[in-house]
């Protein structure tokens, strides 16, 4: 698979987009980008859990839905279109309560008005604790 992001982009630009918002709320953070996929992080603090101490589903997707959704905006003209979150779901397979989660984002489908993304979350021992599907919606601006 080639590159599928529009044009170049650093960390630091991305990190622009999620220093915004909710994502900045909930410290989120671009860690890498390569020629399919974007990495960013979460840490798990009292802010990110529910009142069992363990972090949030919600949480999770938000992470989740974020890092799709900048993602699908890399891939098209920021002139032209734009992405917005139509669908997502997550499993959460592990609690987590304290550490950092790392999200992997890759494609599963690049359309002209779809992309569908899959986006992997691991605690700091690199075990699979919740995996989601994003379905972002292509439209013209």
């Amino acid at each position: 698979m080639s590159k599928i992001w529009f044009q170049p982009y650093n960390i630091e630009e991305i990190n622009v987009f999620f220093n915004k918002y909710l994502s900045g709320l909930l410290e989120i953070k671009a860690t890498e980008i390569d020629d399919n996929s974007i990495t960013a992080t979460m840490p798990v603090t009292d802010k990110v859990k529910q009142p069992h101490g363990i972090l949030h589903g919600g949480a999770s997707v938000v992470l989740a839905e974020s890092l799709g959704s900048i993602a699908s905006n890399l891939v098209v003209d920021p002139e032209k279109y734009r992405g917005v979150g139509l669908e997502v779901n997550a499993n959460h397979i592990r609690p987590v309560s304290s550490g950092i989660i790392t999200a992997k984002c890759s494609p599963i489908h690049i359309g002209r008005s779809t992309h569908i993304w899959e986006i992997k979350m691991y605690d700091r021992f690199d075990k699979l604790n919740c995996i989601s599907r994003l379905t972002v919606a292509i439209v013209p601006k």
